[in-house]
């Protein structure tokens, strides 16, 4: 099709060598006849619901017009909301998003429809059209870059919670520049914004930048449930207020652990157990006091274990088998202890040896913000699975844990695991056999031509 076609008339030349008369094509594509032929004619706009009607009649995939029909309407000729709101809508039905962009260039220039089109985006992101939703949120950031409003900080929250992925670094990037938008936000929906925050930079395993967002997301969640004393039912949290004090102490207890800071952890863990112990809890406020009595039980073992009392491995092991949910976490923490303080956990892998091997068998790492800690964790137990097994002198299955391991830490982009991984590698290269020695040169090739690929670009601003 040639990019001068009209849509009318590639409608007309094909009425006439499928040598259909015009009701007839009215009756088979379901559009009024004289309708039609306005259309035809170019004295009426054809509404998307028409179009579509038509594109049906003539056996041609759906959205088949959508790209003249942007530059017609909305590129060639002033844009109206009418028309535009249903086109961007089905776009996003059908994913095709070069559409939209095509089309939201323009109306970024004429900045007529910015409030629509970020309600729009709300929509689309409530429904799961998370590539058009971006798109939108994007246009809208971009028309009010310059301005410091409320508006302009949620499309950044939005871009920043669609931004996150498998890549470590394209993470990092989204936090860095969400950041500063914090702050603009309405008070009650930063307590969100910082804890979605704080959950990048702890699978990004930044402890000190984890300990004072969550040092702030105490402080304004105290605030706030000080003024707000009574039940609304307007809420804006995700959540009931004093959750997000009890996880700002669970945050704060996380980046001590995972520095050595075993004490202090278990004197945060005491005190997210105080926060929980409310009167009158509701239904929901009970759902949640029950996950944090949980962790409140399932970290004082961790601690204490991580500490050297390998007295409380039984128990430790005996909740995680009532918490099946909690097993990836916890098998990392046992293996580290293992490998820390010399322990034999054999008993314990054979315990977990399925739920093992489900993890780890044809995995697929896994988007958005709350699956990064997912990921890391996976090849955390790699890792350290990897070590024990070394310690125990079982050689082959620690060579196979560490090339999966460098496998996954290349696909997350996370440079601490590679090096970790190369190192340990060299250390035991003398009990690699020629299928892992193939399989890590072709590992290290894939981190060579990657950032060989990064360097061609080093100089452009981003």
């Amino acid at each position: 099709m040639e990019p001068t076609t009209t849509i009318r008339s590639y409608i007309e030349d094909y009425i006439k060598k499928q040598g259909y008369t015009l009701q007839y094509f009215a009756d088979i594509s379901g559009v009024n006849a004289g309708t039609l032929s306005a259309i035809i004619k170019g004295t009426r706009p054809i509404a998307m619901a028409q179009l579509d009607l038509i594109t049906q009649g003539m056996k041609l995939e759906e959205g088949y017009f959508y790209e003249i029909y942007g530059a017609e309407c909305f590129v060639e000729s002033a844009p109206h909301w009418r028309r535009l709101e249903p086109f961007l809508q089905r776009c996003a039905e059908l994913d095709k998003l070069e559409c939209i962009q095509k089309v939201i260039q323009q109306v970024t220039d004429d900045r007529s429809y910015i409030s629509e089109l970020f309600e729009m985006a709300e929509g689309m992101l409530e429904r799961g059209q998370t590539d058009a939703a971006r798109m939108l949120y994007e246009c809208v950031a971009e028309c009010e870059k310059y301005q410091h409003s409320e508006r302009l900080a949620l499309c950044q929250y939005r871009i920043f919670t669609l931004s996150l992925g498998q890549d470590q670094h394209e993470n990092l990037r989204a936090a860095v520049h969400f950041e500063p938008y914090i702050n603009r936000l309405d008070e009650e929906r930063q307590l969100d914004a910082i804890k979605d925050l704080a959950n990048t930079y702890s699978a990004l395993r930044y402890w000190d930048k984890l300990f004072s967002l969550a040092d702030e997301l105490e402080r304004k969640a105290g605030f706030i449930q000080s003024y707000k004393k009574k039940k609304v039912d307007n809420r804006v949290t995700s959540y009931p207020l004093f959750v997000y004090r009890a996880y700002s102490n669970l945050l704060k207890a996380s980046a001590c652990e995972w520095s050595g800071k075993y004490t202090e952890a278990l004197g945060y863990t005491q005190n997210y157990a105080d926060i929980v112990n409310i009167a009158d809890p509701s239904e929901e406020d009970q759902v949640y006091i029950k996950m944090f009595i949980g962790w409140t039980e399932a970290n004082t073992y961790l601690y204490s274990l991580m500490m050297g009392k390998k007295e409380v491995l039984p128990a430790y092991v005996a909740w995680i088998e009532q918490n099946e949910e909690e097993t990836l976490t916890a098998l990392v923490k046992i293996i580290e202890a293992a490998n820390t303080y010399g322990m034999n956990i054999d008993h314990v892998l054979l315990k977990f040896d399925s739920k093992i091997n489900s993890l780890l068998s044809d995995r697929a790492l896994s988007e958005g913000y709350n699956e990064q800690i997912k990921n890391d964790l996976y090849t955390k137990l790699l890792i350290e699975l990897a070590i024990y097994h070394f310690h125990q002198d079982q050689y082959t299955e620690g060579m196979q844990k560490l090339v999966t391991c460098l496998n996954s830490a290349i696909k997350i982009n996370n440079y601490t695991d590679i090096i970790q991984c190369v190192a340990l590698f060299e250390r035991y290269r003398s009990f690699a056999s020629k299928e892992v020695e193939t399989m890590y040169r072709y590992l290290m090739e894939e981190v060579y031509n990657y950032h060989e690929s990064k360097k061609n670009y080093g100089h452009i601003l981003v």
